[in-house]
């Protein structure tokens, strides 16, 4: 068995071009590739019925996302977010260069922030706090010292 690389991370979205101008306009990934999809195939593989889909990828820093639009069958959900200890996709993370300045400029954009998920730690020069794209999926927002790169706690 051999996997070759990660091919992408789908996200279901309720509007497409709303969703598109949070990832593009706002988080800055670049799209990439666009589609329609329909009919048996695809609904076996998405296991739903009448699939009416269209998908727009965008790339980020090697990392692509699906962004899938289903015109048929609606999409399902109040796009509230999900608890961090529900099983399967909890959020997705980009870093910044200043949390506070970033913050205010999703604010100005209509962005909802999870203010009381704001963490700070000081010793190591790190802050976070979650926003939530338009249909509540989290994107955490991490300011540290260091390589971009780098995890926490592997070294500034």
């Amino acid at each position: 068995m051999s996997f070759l690389r990660l091919s992408h991370i789908g996200i279901c979205v309720s509007d497409l071009e709303r969703s598109l101008g949070f990832y593009r306009d706002l988080l800055g990934f670049e799209p990439c590739a666009r589609a329609q999809y329909s009919g048996a195939p695809v609904d076996r593989l998405l296991g739903v019925s009448g699939t009416k889909l269209r998908v727009e990828w965008l790339e980020r820093d090697g990392t692509r996302l699906e962004l899938l639009h289903f015109e048929q069958p609606a999409h399902v959900g109040a796009g509230a977010p999900r608890a961090m200890n529900a099983l399967g996709l909890t959020h997705i993370s980009l870093r910044v260069d200043d949390l506070n300045a970033t913050v205010q400029q999703l604010v100005q954009a209509g962005v909802r922030i999870l203010t009381d998920t704001h963490f700070e730690n000081p010793e190591h020069g790190a802050a976070a706090v979650f926003a939530l794209d338009p249909d509540g999926t989290r994107i955490e927002l991490v300011q540290m010292p260091g390589e971009p790169s780098l995890l926490p706690g592997q070294g500034r």
